[in-house]
C-alpha cells in the first residue's frame, strides 16, 4: 500500500501498481479496475456521456509527481500537494537561480516573461516580450526575428531546440557577447500522462529558455579556427610574396578588416634576414595588402619612419596593441599611413613581427575599422601565434628562393653560353625554365669529318643537385665525343657514367637529403653527316625526334627507345640511321613537346621556311599558358657539304699507296689554294696515315680529304685493330708514325664502323675555302 498522502504508484512503463482509496474517490475507479492498466486510461478527461472515469478539475486536489528509486526498479509516486511540491520545485529553482551559470527565463505562450533567474532580472516578472517586437533593445540579439521563429516552433511541435549560439550586444558592454540558448516547452501534468499522441495547445503552458554565456568559448573557437585557416593556407607556396598574400587572405575578414605585410627586401631575394634590432635604413617591400585603402601600394619599397610602432616592433620583436585616434603621437611621423588610417576609419591596430631565431623578416599590421570591435589583449597572443607560423613558412620560401637562385646560376653557367654554328647544321633552341632549375640541357658539338652531334638531355628533379648532375653528364658527353664513338656506343658510355653517379648518391649517409632521391636521366643523341646527308639517332627515355622536310612534309622519326640513364634496365641502346636531305629541320624536345598530334609539331610543320630563331619564338608564344614544367626544344636545320670540298681516293694495298696519296693530296690542296707550308704538313700526315693502314690494316683502303674550317685527312681500311701511339727509342726504325701525326695535327682520332675503322687528323690552314 502506498504511504500516507500517496494517491498512485505508477511503474516506469505507465502501468498502475498501487491505487489508493483517495484515488478511487477522486477518479471513480476501484483498485481492482485500476491495477495493471495504463495511467493515461484512468485519468483522461470525460467525454460527457458518463461520470465514470471523468476527471473533474474542480474536485481534484493539487498533485505532485516525483520519481522514487526502489530496490527493484524506478517508480513514479503521485501524491497530494500543498502547492510547494514538498519543496522540490522551489529548491530546484533556487539552485538554478543562485548557483548555476545558466540564466533561465520562463515564458508564457505569448513569449512574455513570467519568471526569470536572479542573474537575469532579480526574479521579477515582466510583461515585456523576450523576442522581437516591443523592446528588442533590452536583449540586443543580433537576429531577434530568427529566435522568435525558433521559440514559436518549439511551442508548436514540442521538440526542444538546444545549444543555439547567438550573438547579443549587452548594453554598457564594449564587446558583444555570445550565448547558448536552449528552448524547452513547458507542459501540464495531464499532457504528460495522456497516451493519445500529439498534445493540443491547451496543454502547453509556455517555454523555458536557458541561456549560458559562452563568449569565452566562442572566442576561443574563433581563434582556433583562424589558426587552422592560417596553418592550412600557408606553407603550400614556395614563393615569399605568395606566402604573404596567403597570410592576408587568411586573416581578412575572419580576424580583422585590414592587413598589410611588409618584408625586408633582401628576404624576397633569398638573402638572410637581419638580426634585431633592424636598422631604420633597411628597405622593406610591401608584399601583400588587403583592405580598402593602402598607404603604400603592393610592390613599393620604402623605409619605416623612426618613432612609429612598426620601427619599434622591428627593434625588439614584440607585438603591440596600438590605439588609433587623431591624438596618437606616432601618426605625424608617418603621414601617408595616417592619411590611409583616417580614410579607412581604422580605430584599432596590432603590429606584430615576422621573426625567426632572432632574425627579423618583416612586420604585419592588423587593423580593425568601422563597426568592428576593437582588439584586446587576447588578440595579441593570437597574432603572435599567426605571425610565428607565417614567419616559418616565409623562411622556408626564402630558403627555397635562395636554393633556386643558386641552382639557376649553376645551370646557367653549365649550359652552352654562346654555341658556335657549324658548317653542317644551323640551329636554335627554346628553353622555358621551370621553378627551381630543372635538369634539361642541350649541346651542339662539331665532330671530325663534317659531322655534327645534336644532344638533348634531361635529368629528373630540380634544385642544386639536379643542376650539378646535369653539368656532370654534359662534361661526360664532351669527354666521350673526343673518342669519336658511334652514337649507340656513346650513349652506352654515358649510361655507365650516370650509373656510377647514381651509385655514389646511394652510398651517401642516410641523413643526406640526396640519399633517398634516385638519379635518372633521359638523353637523345643525333649525329648528322653532312657529306653523306645521313643522321644516326639514339635515344634513352626521351620522345622521338620530329623531322620537317624541305617539301613541306613532316613526320615523327621512329627511333627504338633505349632505357633511361642510371635506371634498372641495362638493355643496349639501338640506333637508327635516316636520310636527311638538305634543308630538313630536325627537332629534339623533352617532356611531351613533340607529341605527334600536339600544337608544337603543327607549328614546326608550318614553319618550314621560317628562320629557326623566329620559329622558336612562335613556339614560345604558343606555350605561354602551359604548366610550369621545364621545357627545352632544340632545332637543327641541316646543310649538304659542298662536293668540291671533298676528295675521295681509293688506294691499293701496296707500298705505292703512300706516293699516290701524297701526289693526289698535293694536287687537291693546290686546287684549294692551300699554302705551301700547310700543304707540306698535310702531305706528311697523309703519308703516315696511309703507311700505317697499308702495313697494319686490311684492304680496301681509302683516302678522303675534307676542307671545312679545318682540313681533315681520313684514311679508312677494313681492319678493326686499334692504332696506338708509341714513343720510339733513338735506335728504333719504326713506331713514329702516330707520334709524328700527333705532333703536326691539331687533333686526331679513330672512328669505328661496321666496315672497319677510319683514322683521321685535323689541321688548321691559313687559306679557308
Amino acid at each position: 500500500m502506498p504511504s500516507d498522502g500517496v494517491f498512485i504508484l505508477v511503474a516506469d512503463d505507465g502501468r498502475v501498481i498501487d491505487w489508493s482509496t483517495a484515488a478511487q474517490e477522486t477518479f471513480g475507479w476501484s483498485p481492482q479496475e485500476a491495477l495493471g492498466r495504463h495511467i493515461g486510461e484512468l485519468v483522461r478527461e470525460g467525454d460527457g456521456a458518463s461520470g465514470i472515469g471523468t476527471l473533474a478539475s474542480a474536485t481534484v486536489p493539487p498533485l505532485a509527481v516525483r520519481p522514487v528509486l526502489t530496490d527493484s526498479a524506478l517508480v513514479w509516486e503521485v501524491r497530494a500537494s500543498d502547492g510547494t511540491d514538498d519543496g522540490w520545485t522551489s529548491a530546484v529553482l533556487r539552485a538554478l537561480s543562485g548557483c548555476s551559470p545558466l540564466i533561465f527565463h520562463v515564458l508564457d505562450r505569448d513569449l512574455r516573461i513570467v519568471q526569470v533567474s536572479d542573474d537575469a532580472g532579480g526574479g521579477r516578472a515582466s510583461s515585456l516580450p523576450l523576442l522581437g517586437g516591443v523592446s528588442p533593445d533590452a536583449y540586443g540579439l543580433a537576429v531577434p526575428e530568427k529566435e522568435a521563429e525558433v521559440a514559436r516552433r518549439v511551442l508548436a511541435t514540442g521538440e526542444a531546440a538546444l545549444d543555439r549560439v547567438v550573438r547579443a550586444r549587452v548594453p554598457g558592454a564594449s564587446r558583444a557577447k555570445h550565448y547558448s540558448l536552449s528552448y524547452i516547452r513547458l507542459e501540464s501534468l495531464r499532457s504528460h500522462i495522456r497516451p493519445e499522441g500529439p498534445h493540443s495547445i491547451g496543454d502547453v503552458m509556455g517555454l523555458v529558455v536557458l541561456a549560458l554565456d559562452v563568449t569565452d568559448r566562442v572566442r576561443a573557437m574563433q581563434r582556433l579556427k583562424i589558426l587552422e585557416v592560417v596553418r592550412g593556407g600557408l606553407g603550400e607556396h614556395l614563393d615569399v610574396i605568395a606566402e604573404c598574400r596567403a597570410l592576408t587572405d587568411a586573416v581578412v575578414p575572419a580576424f580583422c578588416g585590414i592587413a598589410a605585410v611588409d618584408v625586408v627586401e633582401d628576404v624576397v631575394r633569398g638573402e638572410d634576414p637581419p638580426l634585431a634590432p633592424v636598422d631604420n635604413s633597411v628597405p622593406l617591400l610591401r608584399a601583400a595588402f588587403r583592405g580598402p585603402i593602402a598607404a603604400h601600394p603592393v610592390g613599393e619599397v620604402s623605409r619605416l619612419p623612426v618613432g612609429t610602432p612598426f620601427s619599434r616592433v622591428l627593434a625588439d620583436l614584440r607585438p603591440r596593441l596600438v590605439p588609433v585616434d587623431h591624438d596618437s603621437p606616432w601618426l605625424p611621423a608617418d603621414p601617408d599611413r595616417a592619411a590611409a588610417i583616417a580614410q579607412s576609419a581604422a580605430h584599432s591596430l596590432i603590429v606584430a613581427p615576422l621573426a625567426l631565431r632572432g632574425q627579423a623578416m618583416g612586420v604585419v599590421s592588423f587593423y580593425r575599422h568601422g563597426t568592428e570591435e576593437p582588439f584586446d589583449e587576447e588578440d595579441i597572443a593570437l597574432t603572435a601565434d599567426v605571425c610565428a607560423h607565417a614567419a616559418l613558412c616565409i623562411d622556408n620560401a626564402r630558403r627555397y628562393a635562395r636554393e633556386r637562385t643558386i641552382a639557376t646560376t649553376i645551370k646557367r653557367r653549365l649550359l652552352p653560353q654562346r654555341p658556335t654554328a657549324t658548317s653542317a647544321v644551323d640551329f636554335a633552341h627554346l628553353h622555358i625554365p621551370g621553378p627551381g632549375a630543372g635538369g634539361a640541357w642541350f649541346d651542339v658539338i662539331e665532330l671530325a669529318g663534317a659531322r655534327t652531334a645534336l644532344v638533348l638531355g634531361d635529368v629528373a628533379g630540380r634544385g642544386i643537385a639536379t643542376a650539378t648532375t646535369m653539368g656532370q653528364l654534359r662534361t661526360a658527353i664532351h669527354s666521350l665525343v673526343t673518342l669519336d664513338l658511334e652514337p649507340d656506343e656513346l650513349m652506352a658510355r654515358l649510361g655507365d657514367t650516370a650509373a656510377r653517379l647514381a651509385a655514389d648518391r646511394a652510398a651517401l649517409p642516410a641523413g643526406d637529403s640526396l640519399h633517398a632521391q634516385p638519379l635518372t636521366a633521359g638523353c637523345l643523341i643525333a649525329v648528322y653527316d653532312a657529306v653523306e646527308q645521313r643522321c644516326t639517332i639514339v635515344r634513352a627515355g626521351l620522345s622521338d625526334p620530329y623531322a620537317v622536310y624541305p617539301d613541306g612534309s613532316s613526320a615523327r622519326v621512329p627511333v627504338p627507345e633505349g632505357p633511361v640513364l642510371a635506371g634498372s634496365d641495362h638493355a643496349p641502346f639501338p640506333a637508327t640511321t635516316v636520310d636527311l636531305p638538305e634543308g630538313s629541320t630536325l627537332a629534339l624536345g623533352n617532356e611531351d613537346l613533340l607529341a605527334p598530334s600536339g600544337q608544337v609539331c603543327a607549328l614546326l610543320a608550318a614553319g618550314v621556311d621560317q628562320p629557326l630563331a623566329d620559329l622558336c619564338d612562335t613556339v614560345a608564344y604558343a606555350l605561354r599558358n602551359r604548366d610550369e614544367t621545364e621545357r627545352l626544344l632544340l632545332l637543327g636545320r641541316v646543310k649538304a657539304f659542298p662536293g668540291d670540298q671533298v676528295m675521295v681516293l681509293p688506294l691499293p694495298a701496296e707500298n705505292q699507296a703512300a706516293p699516290l696519296a701524297r701526289a693526289a693530296t698535293r694536287r687537291q690542296l693546290e686546287a684549294w689554294n692551300i699554302g705551301e707550308e700547310d700543304a707540306f704538313t698535310a702531305e706528311i700526315i697523309v703519308s703516315e696515315l696511309v703507311g700505317n693502314a697499308v702495313r697494319y690494316g686490311a684492304p680496301p683502303h681509302r683516302l678522303r680529304l675534307i676542307l671545312d674550317q679545318r682540313l681533315t685527312c681520313e684514311v679508312s681500311d677494313a681492319a678493326q685493330c686499334a692504332p696506338h701511339l708509341k714513343h720510339a727509342r733513338t735506335v728504333d726504325e719504326d713506331g713514329r708514325g702516330l707520334f709524328i701525326i700527333a705532333s703536326l695535327a691539331d687533333n686526331w682520332g679513330t672512328r669505328y664502323s661496321g666496315e672497319g675503322k677510319t683514322v683521321w687528323a685535323q689541321q688548321s690552314t691559313n687559306s679557308p675555302p
